[in-house]
């Protein structure tokens, strides 16, 4: 299969499981209006999504880094889908939590398994991966306008409807499946050689600056809506609208920063859009009226803007397991900033929303200061600027 075609399906079918991921955040106005949660309550529902992925992501990328399992693709997908479509029926606090937490392990073993084949299929190439993140920040775009169609009139009890993309997630990952069973197994499943070692120092370093921006980015996802309600003295559609902006200006963001790293390195591109995202989370927090949709843009791009370069950059620092690498950066640090979501909506409800935002601002300033510690890593085959040549003695 050629290799745009087998990036496109993949990217595809990556949409297809992180629909899920935004769904769960787009669920929680409606089982705050149906079932009268407090803010507590619904945050508690994205850590139940959360906490299982958070588990079993590392474990995933373990497994797929010793033997390739490419089965899991589909199958998690539909696990991911089936979760979440059964989230919305019974009015069981507790189904509702095991429901999505269900869905949130088949996130988690899709994601390093994921990554390891995208690398395959991609030949490598940073772009390739670039295309294939995008799919997944699109699918999280997707999530409100799915859940909107699906439940917005009939409520919860539609949410079975809501299976239907990883349904299709599913099938269209399955050409490119067939086309890896006839490569040969040592190139598919044979561990290989790698002229760098393994720089775990600057990929710990990588993984909690990520992880930053996760607690952010899920902080925002579960309360956007709520808070653009109050500042804008709009309704559910209001706040809708925003988490739809949050989203979609993901797609923006990854674009852009696979450009900006064709003329600077990507380790200067990450810091400069988690310094712009500082002001830009500010704007959010403080700014009142229909300005916030603004802000709420622009917090969106700087967070996508490092994103498949965080990617790539974590498996160039750990060469020897892209699997674990690319599952902990595409996975784990999105599912963790969950595990705080029920503090941010504790402290929402002794306080105000607004308050409870306020330290979200200092996330991506920590991510950028841990940047200033880190090098662009040293790829075999990448060109790199030469030392200038030794002068020569002239005899005479």
């Amino acid at each position: 299969m050629a290799r745009n075609k087998a990036i496109t399906l993949l990217s595809i079918g990556h949409a297809c499981v992180d629909v899920y991921q935004g769904a769960v955040a787009a669920l929680v106005p409606y089982f705050v209006a149906e079932r009268a949660y407090t803010y507590a309550a619904a945050s508690g529902i994205v850590l139940a999504a959360s906490l299982l992925s958070s588990v079993a992501q590392p474990m995933f990328g373990v497994l797929t880094d010793r033997r390739a399992m490419p089965w899991l693709l589909p199958v998690s997908t539909v696990v991911g889908g089936v979760g979440v479509a059964l989230s919305g029926l019974g009015g069981s606090y507790t189904l509702t939590l095991l429901f999505v937490a269900v869905s949130g392990v088949g996130v988690a073993a899709y994601h390093p398994e994921s990554a390891r084949v995208a690398r395959l299929a991609g030949n490598g190439s940073h772009s390739a991966m670039g295309w294939f993140s995008l799919g997944g920040n699109l699918g999280f775009a997707a999530a409100p306008a799915l859940v909107a169609v699906s439940i917005g009139a009939g409520g919860l009890r539609f949410s079975p409807l809501l299976v239907i993309p990883a349904l299709a997630g599913s099938v269209l990952c399955l050409p490119v499946l067939r086309g890896m069973e006839r490569m040969t197994p040592a190139s598919s499943d044979a561990p290989t050689a790698h002229a760098n070692p393994d720089d775990t120092a600057s990929f710990v370093k990588l993984t909690l600056a990520v992880v930053g921006r996760s607690i952010v980015f899920i902080g925002l996802s579960t309360f956007i809506s709520f808070h653009v309600r109050e500042r804008t003295g709009g309704g559910v559609a209001a706040g809708t609208a925003a988490l739809v902006v949050l989203y979609l200006g993901g797609a923006v963001g990854t674009v852009l920063g696979g450009n900006l790293a064709e003329r600077w390195d990507r380790v200067t591109v990450v810091r400069g859009s988690y310094l712009f995202t500082v002001f830009a989370v500010a704007g959010l927090v403080f700014v009142p009226g229909p300005a916030v949709y603004v802000f709420v843009a622009l917090t969106s791009a700087g967070l996508y803007i490092p994103f498949s370069l965080q990617v790539t950059l974590a498996q160039d620092y750990l060469p020897s397991r892209v699997g674990t690498a690319g599952g902990i950066t595409l996975g784990l640090t999105i599912s963790i900033g969950g595990l705080l979501s029920p503090l941010i909506g504790r402290l929402a409800d002794a306080t105000s929303l607004r308050t409870a935002l306020i330290p979200l601002i200092a996330m991506p300033a920590l991510s950028w200061l841990l940047f200033l510690t880190l090098t662009e890593p040293a790829v075999p085959g990448r060109p790199t600027q030469a030392p200038p040549p030794a002068p020569q003695k002239v005899e005479t």
